[in-house]
């Protein structure tokens, strides 16, 4: 299995891991452990998504019928990687270390492999004994209430996660240059993953350079493009990759699915994904993308189609987040 080395540790993350983004709880369990079974090596998760208890189920029942180990899996020579993210409502120094210590108990397990701040944007603390997860909305559930808290305070408070083992990598997402350049001024422990939305209709080349240039590797969401977002009733009116005529054409002549072929568009550049499927033929399918490659012309025809289409921008809920602005 192709993988990025993350510089801080040497730590081997799989190119091509498994996303718990709208994954339901009542089928999380089944379907982590149906990941794992079928050779993913890395969980992507978050405090948003609302199934860290489910997820930590499905790979506790794996490790209990011996498909893995939670340490490293010398076979492969790489390491189980579980990935999970800070919200917005707990990016102050008080709560950063005391969330990421209650998503790890969510999970069952003692220390998360590589842990981000999800979003560049600092809302109203949210108790979670009140609710979790609280979304982006205050304790009215339709207010987005701002907090004053400095970006450089919620990293100075992640690098403490990394000092004290509960956390053996930290990074950020959703995050553009100006403030990643920032960050590298005054990081005691440098981000090691960038993960943004890239696909086709948004490749985001100049940031990909930026990251590779620093030493960060990066993760793309949303690999599919508006087809991710067609359960949440988004992207409508926007053409689906999965028919433009340079993905089928490639998918045609390597006979891949048009799903593989864009998951190549990326892996064979370096970037790491983190497609979901609840169907275990997919789940196989996408995990396999990394076994041919596509010729140079197809992935300059394929990002040919870039649009600068931003499916996932939090100006959609409030303009006072435009963080992409």
């Amino acid at each position: 299995m192709s993988s990025v080395v993350l510089t801080r540790t040497g730590q081997k993350m799989p190119l091509v891991g498994f996303g718990l983004w709208k994954v339901t709880k009542s089928s999380c369990a089944d379907t982590v452990y149906a990941a794992i079974k079928a050779g993913y090596r890395l969980l992507d998760g978050a405090g948003d998504y609302g199934n860290e208890k489910e997820a930590g189920e499905g790979v506790r029942r794996a490790i209990a019928d011996g498909l893995v180990k939670r340490e490293d899996l010398y076979a492969l020579k790489q390491s189980t990687v579980i990935t999970s993210k800070l919200w917005n409502t707990f990016h102050a120094k008080e709560h950063v270390k005391p969330m990421a210590k209650s998503q790890l108990q969510l999970w069952g397990i003692e220390y998360f492999d590589l842990y981000l701040i999800h979003f560049p944007v600092s809302l109203a603390y949210v108790d979670p004994a009140h609710r979790y997860p609280p979304e982006w909305w205050g304790d009215d559930k339709k207010t987005v209430t701002l907090a004053n808290v400095p970006y450089q305070e919620t990293w100075t408070a992640m690098e403490e996660l990394v000092d004290d083992g509960i956390a053996k990598n930290i990074g950020v997402s959703n995050t553009q240059g100006s403030l990643i350049i920032d960050v590298m001024r005054y990081a005691r422990h440098q981000p090691q993953v960038l993960q943004v939305e890239i696909h086709p209709y948004l490749t985001q080349e100049a940031l990909v350079k930026l990251a590779k240039t620093l030493g960060i590797a990066v993760t793309a969401y949303s690999s599919f493009g508006p087809q991710s977002y067609v359960e949440l009733g988004m992207g409508e009116g926007i053409a689906t990759l999965f028919k433009q005529d340079v993905v089928t054409s490639a998918a045609n002549r390597l006979k891949k699915s048009p799903a593989q072929v864009l998951l190549r568009w990326a892996t064979q550049r370096g970037l790491a994904v983190v497609p979901k499927s609840n169907s275990e033929q997919r789940l196989v399918e996408n995990l396999s993308c990394d076994s041919f490659d596509l010729t140079e012309e197809e992935l300059k025809s394929i990002s040919a189609l870039n649009k600068n289409i931003r499916l996932n921008d939090p100006a959609d809920i409030d303009p006072r987040i435009s963080i992409f602005a």
